[in-house]
């Protein structure tokens, strides 16, 4: 039998079998996370059985059993019906569609005077590029808390008494209990107009895409926004119409020390939502700046050398690709947006927080409160970046 030259044993095999397995750093690797995670999920038990043994010697109960209790305390707006007598769960509920509320609107009244202030810093009008500059740095630099104390302090220093409200027009009352103003009649008509009108929405958004698909084999142009901003005007009038034209209003009245009635918007709301959006939209609006500065000069100079209006050359050259550069850091602000808004509590509105920290008071379940306002805060932000992640990979440039 004769032996193939791979059989004997090489030198570096040889030397491969002397090196002990502390001088290999790809074994050294694995027991070190063996090492870590023994030591983690030791801390871990620690931590859980120290707490548990403190949770018993003060007789407190742990777990989310108190979630079906009755909550025994009221809560100052809801977008759903609540009363006293509902339990924990509810009430929580309610604090999360209160902060889902105003982060909703906020991020979207953020996104458009941001980009107005961030265009206008941009402008060649020396007055109007001034004064969003100003806008800019003094917003930036007052402390948002601060912000919602000054607006809060306006609305109940400012405004008089429900009793001596203003009533500048007809169903329209403004006094320190808030904005407060009538609304439609509950009636299906307008049940059938906001189905209506989210179906002229979704087919103007199927239309712009034909449309783009058409022009570019054909060439030719296809209005879809002002098909879509016709149709989702008349088609709505005319279901109104069709149910019958109902003008019945709900009218706001004085009784006793309120308003009954109508559409409330509270102080507590407005001065949290008017000081989140002009905080954050100063951020935003730097934002927009850097983006449209990052486009260079050539491009705009060719777009207006074929002739593009600047509001063409705004909308069709510069803006689609600076999306590509403010996108990342605008999703950084809504996050911060939705986190601030916690900051509600100290002026008093009925966020998830505010409505966390009142059960925590009245059952004594501080871990759990605390763990359900960091899931709550945890969905919301992953939510918004999820989505936002998806926006700014459609809008991304597609490498050939």
């Amino acid at each position: 039998m004769t032996l193939k030259r791979q059989d004997y044993p090489t030198q570096a095999d040889t030397v491969e079998a002397a090196v002990p397995f502390w001088h290999d750093a790809g074994k050294r690797a694995i027991v070190f996370q063996i090492f870590a995670l023994f030591a983690v999920t030791g801390f871990s038990y620690y931590l859980y059985s120290n707490t548990q043994a403190n949770l018993a010697r003060q007789s407190i109960a742990t777990g989310f059993g108190f979630m079906g209790k009755e909550a025994s305390f009221e809560i100052g707006e809801s977008l759903i019906r609540y009363s006293a007598a509902d339990t924990y769960a509810r009430a929580l509920f309610v604090g999360a569609l209160n902060t889902l509320k105003v982060a909703f609107i906020g991020i979207i009244l953020t996104t458009i005077l941001g980009c107005i202030v961030g265009i206008a810093r941009l402008s060649s009008n020396w007055l109007v590029s001034k004064l969003a500059a100003a806008f800019i740095e003094v917003m930036q630099n007052i402390p948002v808390l601060l912000q919602l104390f000054f607006w809060y302090a306006i609305f109940y220093e400012t405004f008089p008494s429900p009793r001596q409200a203003l009533n500048p027009i007809k169903g329209i009352f403004l006094c320190n209990r808030g904005f407060i103003f009538a609304i439609p009649e509950a009636h299906n008509a307008y049940t059938a107009m906001g189905i209506a009108f989210i179906a002229v929405l979704i087919g103007g958004w199927l239309l712009n895409r034909w449309g783009h698909k058409r022009q570019e084999l054909t060439g030719q142009f296809l209005p879809a926004g002002r098909i879509t901003v016709a149709l989702g005007i008349f088609i709505p009038l005319l279901i109104w119409a069709l149910y019958g034209a109902p003008t019945a209003m709900n009218m706001p009245e004085l009784r006793g020390f309120n308003f009954q009635g109508g559409l409330t918007v509270s102080p507590e709301f407005a001065a949290l939502l008017i000081g989140l959006v002009l905080y954050t939209s100063a951020f935003v609006a730097e934002i927009v700046r850097a983006g449209i500065q990052s486009i260079s000069r050539g491009q705009i100079e060719a777009a207006k050398a074929i002739a593009l209006s600047p509001g063409q050359v705004l909308r069709l050259v510069i803006l689609p690709q600076a999306l590509r550069v403010i996108i990342p850091p605008l999703t950084s602000q809504m996050l911060n947006l939705t986190k601030n808004s916690s900051l509600a509590v100290a002026i008093g509105y009925a966020d998830f927080v505010a409505v966390a920290n009142t059960t925590i008071n009245q059952t004594g379940q501080a871990i759990e409160g605390v763990a359900l306002i960091m899931v709550v805060y945890l969905f919301f932000s992953l939510s918004t970046s999820v989505f936002m992640n998806w926006y700014n990979k459609r809008m991304a440039l597609v490498e050939r």
